[in-house]
């Protein structure tokens, strides 16, 4: 299973095409900052993607909670983001996301 956290409709809408195209994948979107990590707790993903540019969800903070956690730490996480936002990048590395 799969835990996208996002907020951003448009970009939900091409991971679920995605997901679907491949088939057996298991989505589940949270879209509550208060709730990220208690949906991770609860659901087990595989893996977590976060959209990197979304202020409402918070990314930095999730991932940092999601590594400083020992029953989350070995999650792995994908991040998406422009790749000309170096900060966004560096952000989201020094927070602990899986190096590619």
């Amino acid at each position: 299973m799969i835990l996208c956290v996002m907020d951003d409709l448009i970009f939900s809408i091409k991971i679920q095409t995605a997901a679907k195209s491949i088939g057996g994948v298991d989505l589940f979107f949270e879209r509550s900052p208060d709730m990220v990590l208690p949906r991770i707790r609860e659901k087990r993903p595989a893996l977590v993607i976060f959209d990197l540019n979304s202020r409402k969800m918070d990314p930095m903070t999730a991932i940092a909670g999601m590594k400083a956690d020992a029953e989350l730490k070995d999650i792995r996480t994908l991040g998406f983001v422009s790749h000309v936002d170096s900060d966004t990048i560096e952000a989201a590395r020094a927070a602990g996301i899986t190096p590619a």
